[in-house]
């Protein structure tokens, strides 16, 4: 890391701060800097799955939906915000007439680990009694969640229910829960990317990759 030995003038709105005889990385820091999205590959210690892998398996998943809900009324659910990409993209592949609702539940916060306790943030606007749902989540983990959002569904008589997911760990299942549709089984590796977030950063990234252990203690520490 190289150090800076003249001052530095930084706009940070209209104030300009000056820092003398800091390190680069420093400044960025203090003044939450991110730099695009170089920056934040440089956070991943390695990419699991590209741009083009992502789009190849959300129209495999879209053609199996297409042939599986033939003659059915269609209502497909995002769980936002991590899904909301992987939703995008899937349901253009999706060839039938369908419905879609969102919801949002927490149960991560910051932490790199489900807590066990959900809370529904956002309802669904519609009645999905005696429709066909689809539930679309961006990574089943310890099951948890789903297994809660299901219960809670289930009470407001869909004809069916069905769960697809982008990725799944299932070394991290704590409850009975197989998702209908997997997009890929991962290891137990904080995956990041596509719409998923660390501590709502590195959603914009266009592949999924694994956050470093170093920048999953300094991101719980900012």
């Amino acid at each position: 890391m190289t150090p800076i030995w003249h001052v530095d003038i930084i706009k940070n709105g209209n104030m300009h701060v000056f820092f003398p005889f800091f390190h680069k990385a420093y400044v960025d820091k203090y003044l939450h800097c991110e730099r695009g999205e170089n920056n934040m590959h440089d956070h991943l210690c390695k990419i699991l799955y590209s741009k083009e892998q992502l789009q190849t398996k959300a129209q495999e998943l879209g053609e199996q939906i297409t042939a599986d809900y033939q003659n059915k009324s269609l209502v497909v659910i995002g769980i936002l915000k991590g899904a909301v990409i992987f939703l995008s993209d899937l349901i253009r592949e999706i060839k039938l007439p369908l419905e879609l609702d969102f919801m949002v539940i927490s149960s991560y916060g910051k932490s790199t680990h489900a807590s066990g306790v959900v809370r529904i943030l956002k309802d669904l606007d519609k009645d999905i009694a005696g429709k066909d749902v689809l539930i679309v989540e961006d990574i089943v983990d310890t099951g948890l969640t789903l297994s809660y959002l299901k219960e809670n569904l289930h009470t407001r008589g869909p004809a069916s229910m069905k769960i697809c997911t982008l990725l799944d760990k299932p070394s991290r299942r704590k409850v009975i829960l197989n998702p209908d549709y997997r997009g890929y089984s991962i290891p137990d590796e904080f995956a990041v990317g596509y719409g998923m977030d660390y501590g709502e950063r590195y959603r914009n990234l266009p592949y999924v990759g694994v956050l470093k252990p170093e920048y999953i203690v300094i991101n719980e520490q900012t």
